[in-house]
Protein backbone atom coordinates (compact mmCIF):
# COMPACT_ATOMS: atom_id res chain seq x y z
CA UNK A 1 0.00 0.00 0.00
CA UNK A 2 1.24 3.48 -0.93
CA UNK A 3 0.57 6.19 1.65
CA UNK A 4 1.01 9.95 1.33
CA UNK A 5 1.54 11.45 4.78
CA UNK A 6 0.17 15.01 4.88
CA UNK A 7 1.32 17.00 7.88
CA UNK A 8 2.81 20.29 8.94
CA UNK A 9 6.29 20.10 10.46
CA UNK A 10 6.99 23.68 11.46
CA UNK A 11 7.45 23.34 15.24
CA UNK A 12 8.73 20.73 17.69
CA UNK A 13 5.29 19.19 18.34
CA UNK A 14 4.44 18.85 14.65
CA UNK A 15 7.91 17.49 13.88
CA UNK A 16 7.68 14.92 16.66
CA UNK A 17 4.22 13.75 15.57
CA UNK A 18 5.08 13.43 11.89
CA UNK A 19 8.22 11.47 12.79
CA UNK A 20 6.09 9.13 14.96
CA UNK A 21 3.61 8.64 12.12
CA UNK A 22 6.40 8.01 9.59
CA UNK A 23 7.92 5.42 11.91
CA UNK A 24 4.59 3.66 12.56
CA UNK A 25 3.64 3.47 8.88
CA UNK A 26 7.07 2.42 7.63
CA UNK A 27 7.40 -0.19 10.38
CA UNK A 28 4.11 -1.66 9.15
CA UNK A 29 5.70 -2.10 5.72
CA UNK A 30 3.83 0.60 3.83
CA UNK A 31 5.46 2.57 1.02
CA UNK A 32 5.30 6.06 2.56
CA UNK A 33 5.85 9.43 0.91
CA UNK A 34 6.34 12.17 3.49
CA UNK A 35 7.02 15.68 2.16
CA UNK A 36 9.22 16.26 5.22
CA UNK A 37 11.62 13.59 3.99
CA UNK A 38 11.51 14.76 0.38
CA UNK A 39 12.19 18.49 0.48
CA UNK A 40 13.86 20.06 -2.53
CA UNK A 41 14.79 23.21 -0.61
CA UNK A 42 18.22 24.16 0.61
CA UNK A 43 19.83 27.44 1.69
CA UNK A 44 20.86 28.28 -1.86
CA UNK A 45 17.47 27.84 -3.52
CA UNK A 46 14.92 28.51 -0.77
CA UNK A 47 13.83 31.85 -2.26
CA UNK A 48 13.69 30.80 -5.91
CA UNK A 49 10.33 30.49 -7.61
CA UNK A 50 11.26 27.11 -9.14
CA UNK A 51 11.55 25.70 -5.61
CA UNK A 52 7.95 26.68 -4.93
CA UNK A 53 6.69 25.16 -8.18
CA UNK A 54 8.81 22.00 -7.82
CA UNK A 55 7.60 21.41 -4.26
CA UNK A 56 3.96 21.84 -5.30
CA UNK A 57 4.27 19.55 -8.33
CA UNK A 58 6.18 16.88 -6.39
CA UNK A 59 3.59 16.78 -3.60
CA UNK A 60 0.71 16.66 -6.09
CA UNK A 61 2.44 13.88 -8.05
CA UNK A 62 2.73 11.77 -4.89
CA UNK A 63 -0.86 12.36 -3.81
CA UNK A 64 -1.85 11.05 -7.25
CA UNK A 65 0.49 8.07 -6.71
CA UNK A 66 -0.94 7.20 -3.27
CA UNK A 67 -3.61 4.64 -2.46
CA UNK A 68 -4.53 6.63 0.65
CA UNK A 69 -3.62 9.94 2.28
CA UNK A 70 -3.03 10.04 6.03
CA UNK A 71 -3.46 13.58 7.38
CA UNK A 72 -2.14 14.74 10.74
CA UNK A 73 -4.66 17.37 11.80
CA UNK A 74 -4.48 19.83 14.68
CA UNK A 75 -8.07 21.03 14.62
CA UNK A 76 -8.82 24.76 14.69
CA UNK A 77 -5.21 25.36 13.80
CA UNK A 78 -4.70 23.85 10.40
CA UNK A 79 -1.72 24.24 8.13
CA UNK A 80 -3.07 25.52 4.82
CA UNK A 81 -0.79 23.23 2.79
CA UNK A 82 -1.93 20.15 4.69
CA UNK A 83 -5.57 21.21 4.31
CA UNK A 84 -5.04 21.64 0.56
CA UNK A 85 -3.50 18.16 0.29
CA UNK A 86 -6.51 16.66 2.08
CA UNK A 87 -8.97 18.51 -0.15
CA UNK A 88 -7.12 17.59 -3.33
CA UNK A 89 -7.07 13.92 -2.30
CA UNK A 90 -10.82 14.02 -1.64
CA UNK A 91 -11.41 15.67 -5.02
CA UNK A 92 -9.49 12.90 -6.80
CA UNK A 93 -11.29 10.10 -4.90
CA UNK A 94 -8.22 9.14 -2.89
CA UNK A 95 -9.37 8.07 0.59
CA UNK A 96 -8.17 10.23 3.48
CA UNK A 97 -7.63 8.98 7.02
CA UNK A 98 -7.45 11.90 9.43
CA UNK A 99 -5.35 11.52 12.55
CA UNK A 100 -6.80 14.02 15.04
CA UNK A 101 -4.24 15.71 17.27
CA UNK A 102 -6.25 18.77 18.29
CA UNK A 103 -9.22 19.58 20.48
CA UNK A 104 -11.75 20.18 17.68
CA UNK A 105 -12.35 19.76 13.96
CA UNK A 106 -13.60 21.78 11.05
CA UNK A 107 -16.52 19.92 9.47
CA UNK A 108 -14.92 20.23 6.03
CA UNK A 109 -12.03 18.07 7.22
CA UNK A 110 -13.81 15.33 9.16
CA UNK A 111 -16.71 15.05 6.71
CA UNK A 112 -14.33 14.99 3.74
CA UNK A 113 -12.37 12.02 4.96
CA UNK A 114 -12.89 8.29 5.13
CA UNK A 115 -12.05 7.73 8.76
CA UNK A 116 -11.16 9.72 11.88
CA UNK A 117 -8.63 8.22 14.27
CA UNK A 118 -6.12 9.17 16.98
CA UNK A 119 -2.36 8.81 16.64
CA UNK A 120 -2.31 5.76 18.92
CA UNK A 121 -4.78 4.03 16.57
CA UNK A 122 -2.50 4.42 13.54
CA UNK A 123 -0.47 1.32 14.46
CA UNK A 124 -3.56 -0.92 14.23
CA UNK A 125 -5.79 0.80 11.67
CA UNK A 126 -6.79 -1.70 8.94
CA UNK A 127 -5.78 0.01 5.70
CA UNK A 128 -6.89 -3.02 3.69
CA UNK A 129 -10.50 -2.87 4.86
CA UNK A 130 -10.52 0.90 5.49
CA UNK A 131 -13.26 0.85 8.14
CA UNK A 132 -15.24 4.07 8.41
CA UNK A 133 -14.98 5.83 11.74
CA UNK A 134 -16.89 9.11 12.21
CA UNK A 135 -15.52 12.08 14.11
CA UNK A 136 -16.96 12.30 17.62
CA UNK A 137 -15.35 15.41 19.12
CA UNK A 138 -16.06 19.12 19.19
CA UNK A 139 -16.63 20.59 15.74
CA UNK A 140 -17.07 23.90 14.03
Amino acid sequence: MKIYLASPFFDDTELSNVQKAEHILMKRGFDVFSPRLNEVRNEENSQLSWWSRETFMNDKRFIDWADVVVMLYYGGYSDSGTAWECGYAYGTNTPVVVVHLGENSNLMVHEGCHSNIKLEELADYDFDKMPYKPYEGRMF
